[in-house]
């Protein structure tokens, strides 16, 4: 594999046998308003041009990424099951493996990329959390999955990844009331929003107070808001016809 941080630059602290980072929307061949390394086929963007993004992702990567269809629910996919024929990619919002080599892949344009790994890089999973993932509980799937790949972790830590930043991201009563009414601590993860009955939601903050409260000891965030980077990335809420970012995982060593 060779390592370009020009496909895959954002990226957190370096984790002990995992290989991480989130793509931006440079790179690629798309053109406006997907400009250019779009890689969401679902978007209305040229299918030929989006292979050719993937193409070169992959060119990077110890094998083709495991792609999602992601439906903002709590599925979890095994990926180092045996493929189910061949159909589509699998209708889920997150994926694990303890297969080195295998790529994880999700693709976001505001929601949360979350990616969670035991301290010695052994099991892996990646997470799409949208506010209706977050809510219905597809972190704590992902991480029930990791946990029954490897009861004998001594411990885990994760990366929550480019999204939309509190300030820009209001939401109705609903949204807050899914996540305070079972969990009154998560209201510090809202303020209120100018207009009554609306709110500003911190989408990082809440993903980071889930996995803490899942016993997570090391969380990292990468504190970059994809509605106000336009040079750097989509975003869904600034502009509803847009790309998709990845951000992409696997576990270093030989594939089995």
């Amino acid at each position: 594999m060779k390592d370009d941080p020009g496909l895959l630059p954002i990226r957190g602290a370096l984790w002990p046998g995992v290989r991480y980072g989130c793509t931006t929307r440079h790179g690629g061949v798309s053109n406006a308003p997907w400009d250019t390394f779009n890689l969401g086929m679902h978007t209305g963007d040229a299918s030929d041009a989006v292979l050719e993004n993937r193409r070169r992702l992959t060119a990077i990567l110890p094998e083709a990424p495991f792609w999602l269809e992601q439906v903002h629910g709590i599925d979890v996919a095994d990926a180092d099951a045996p493929p189910l024929g061949a159909g589509g990619p699998p209708r889920a919002d997150a994926a694990v493996t303890t297969r080195p080599g295998r790529v994880l892949a999700i693709m976001t344009a505001d929601c949360v990329p979350v990616v969670i790994a035991d301290v010695h890089g052994r099991a892996l999973g990646v997470a799409h959390a949208g506010w209706r993932g977050l809510a219905a509980g597809v972190l704590e799937a992902t991480v029930a999955a990791l946990r029954s790949r490897l009861p004998d972790a001594a411990a885990w830590r994760a990366w929550v990844g480019p999204c939309i930043g509190q300030a820009r991201f209001e939401v109705g009563d609903e949204v807050r009331c899914a996540f305070v009414d079972d969990d009154g601590a998560a209201s510090q993860y809202f303020t209120a929003g100018v207009v009554p009955g609306k709110w500003l939601a911190d989408l990082a903050g809440l993903s980071f107070h889930c996995l803490a409260k899942m016993g997570i000891q090391h969380v990292e965030r990468s504190g970059l808001c994809t509605y106000e980077r336009a040079d750097l990335f989509y975003s869904y809420r600034r502009e509803s016809t847009t790309g998709r970012m990845a951000t992409i995982a696997w576990l270093e060593g030989r594939p089995a």
